[in-house]
């Protein structure tokens, strides 16, 4: 096998082994978002199929480290809140009772909740 062949295979080999990180990191008990944070996650419903979850957020709230699988969000309460990423100028987004949006799977936690008022929606995870 020559030095090319080499380094392809053991890039693939290191790319396996984060994706089987992630994925075992996404699934771990430990970052089960109602298990590291009950004042903030309500599960009303939990089968083979779905997951439903009541998420209360308040302002000046810091979450801990957790995953969210892929889910829809339905807000039952007008919410709004500031984005503040590194590499982009600070946005508002709001959301309005009723609406209905898709979010991705994501790890995330230690960020303070900048929501302006309590914000209530109801998460449903897909399994």
């Amino acid at each position: 096998m020559n030095t090319n062949s080499r380094t392809a295979v053991a890039a693939l080999a290191g790319l396996a082994v984060g994706v089987a990180l992630t994925s075992a990191l996404a699934q771990s008990p430990a970052l089960d978002p109602p298990r590291v944070a009950p004042h903030i996650f309500e599960v009303l419903l939990d089968n083979e199929r779905v997951r439903a979850l009541k998420v209360t957020e308040r302002h000046g709230e810091t979450q801990p480290l957790h995953h969210r699988g892929d889910r829809v969000a339905v807000y039952l309460t007008n919410c709004a809140w500031l984005i503040e990423d590194e590499d982009a100028p600070a946005r508002m987004e709001s959301y309005r009772f009723g609406d209905v949006v898709w979010r991705d799977a994501e790890t995330f936690g230690g960020q303070t909740s900048n929501v302006i008022d309590a914000c209530l929606s109801v998460e449903i995870e897909l399994k």
